[in-house]
């Protein structure tokens, strides 16, 4: 795939790296047992701990560790057996203690991979410089009263597992399909809910730009972007904005950044810090973490089919193709939904295409109409996969089976009431077939006589005309070998 962007003199790449800020799914924080709840009445999950009152001492949350753990192997990435929290140091005014407990030398997760997928037939790796584990800040308000802030520190101390990739993104769309590949993977870890919009998993970019095979040029971060289209604009205009200073004779500032959303564009909030801004040392508070082999087997144990697993089996044993596949796995409850379908109806294993078809079109379609997930379609996999055999079996049309799937999703009844109830079984038997072309024929013989001078598309129309008398139950291959019987 060619990345690179036509400048007013130049051809230039962008270089991009992501540091992704995913909260630990989880009851409590990681060093204090207040609760994480989302949209609690503000400052009401905060312990002494999180307010940094004095004399407070953080504890360890063991259930964050073992989240952390899963997911660096669910990156397939280095479990560091040695790692330790230190004191970041800056001032905020929603940041209780004046400093936040982090981790800079030593992470608790070393190098690691996941793969994109470009196209059909092509992937590319994204390496994975570190994940490392750290509490959020607390939250500052600033509209809900014009001359005062207010801040909320029910956030404070929340868990976060920061995900940071090597530079090897070369485009928006690339950097896209990394947060939607790694929010996938968190999912069906179940280490992070995958929520952007309730901020549970944000980003920071970094971008830079070059010419092809220059060394790399001063990048600009910018900060928390919660949402995939966000991601890509600010990607976007920062990747213009700094083409258009290099190319005017201009030398990018290494800057942190804001992406603002309405105007779409990006503007400075501070210099960029380095690491010894930051003034890191070792908490005193911690002893290092030191895992244990046993301890890290034990979690391999829980570690789920993975997205590429899954994948990997829709393509082999179900012939599936990438695409099909892709649409599947990139939303672990679609994912489960079309498991379960299969689970509930193996004899459907030869016809999961038709399967796919019908949750990537007819499901998708009428849960977005109705504002819904997945999750909660009042259509079950297992009526799903029961109408889908109806078909199959000439039981039913696929027009009449989409009349009874929207009648399923009003009532969550089993297609077979819905068939009883209103009569909709398809009509099989050749005499009563018969009876309703003969009727067809007879009212349009000046049609049949131009059929037979050889105006043969009038077949369709004759089709047509069976099937609105019959209210659409009649079987459609029986109709065209009848009328083709009759007619010729």
């Amino acid at each position: 795939m060619n990345n690179l962007i036509k400048g007013k003199k130049h051809k230039w790449e962008a270089v991009i790296g992501l540091e992704v800020h995913a909260q630990v799914k989880s009851k409590s924080k990681l060093f204090s047992s207040s609760s994480t709840k989302f949209g609690s009445i503000p400052n009401s999950q905060v312990s002494l701990v999180d307010a940094a009152m004095p004399g407070m001492l953080p504890v360890i949350n063991e259930y964050c560790i073992k989240q952390a753990i899963k997911t660096g192997l669910g990156l397939n990435a280095k479990i560091n057996k040695f790692s330790v929290f230190d004191r970041k140091n800056y001032f905020y005014a929603d940041l209780p203690q004046g400093y936040q407990i982090s981790q800079y030398l030593n992470p608790i997760i070393g190098n690691g991979s996941i793969f994109i997928d470009l196209n059909e037939e092509k992937t590319k790796e994204i390496r994975i410089t570190r994940l490392h584990l750290e509490q959020d800040a607390g939250k500052s308000l600033h509209d809900q009263n014009p001359e005062k802030t207010y801040v909320d520190l029910n956030r404070s101390g929340i868990a976060l597992m920061e995900i940071v990739s090597e530079p090897d993104m070369r485009s928006p769309e690339e950097a896209a399909l990394f947060i939607q590949k790694l929010r996938s993977i968190l999912m069906y870890l179940n280490t992070c809910d995958g929520n952007m919009q309730e901020g549970s998993l944000r980003a920071d970019v970094n971008i830079s730009i070059r010419k092809p095979g220059d060394k790399l040029g001063t990048r600009c971060e910018i900060k928390n972007l919660n949402s995939i289209k966000f991601i890509k604009q600010a990607i976007n205009f920062e990747i213009t904005r700094q083409i258009d200073i290099v190319e005017k004779g201009g030398v990018i500032t290494q800057n942190t950044l804001l992406f603002d959303t309405d105007s779409g564009i990006t503007r400075p909030m501070r210099n960029k810090e380095e690491a010894h801004d930051y003034r890191y040392f070792p908490d005193p508070d911690l002893l290092p973490l030191r895992l244990d082999d046993k301890f890290i087997n034990e979690i391999k144990k829980e570690i789920p089919e993975l997205p590429d697993e899954r994948k990997k089996r829709y393509i082999n044993d179900l012939n599936l193709s990438n695409y099909d596949s892709t649409i599947l796995i990139s939303n672990k409850n679609v994912s489960d939904y079309f498991d379960e379908v299969l689970i509930n109806h193996k004899d459907l294993k030869k016809s999961a295409k038709i399967v796919v078809n019908w949750i990537s079109s007819e499901l998708f379609s009428i849960l977005k109409k109705n504002n819904l997930n997945i999750i909660n379609s009042p259509i079950s996999p297992n009526n799903l996969g029961h109408l889908i055999k109806l078909i199959l079996s000439e039981t039913i049309s696929g027009k009449i089976a989409k009349e009874i799937f929207e009648e399923m999703f009003i009532s969550k009844t089993s297609p077979d009431k819905i068939i009883k109830d209103k009569g909709l079984k398809q009509m099989n038997n050749d005499n009563d077939l018969e009876e309703i072309i003969d009727k067809i024929l007879k009212s349009n013989s000046d049609k049949v006589k131009e059929y037979k001078n050889g105006k043969t598309k009038l077949l369709g129309f004759f089709v047509g005309q069976v099937m609105k008398e019959s209210k659409g139950r009649a079987n459609p291959k029986k109709i065209n070998q009848l009328l083709n019987k009759q007619l010729n």
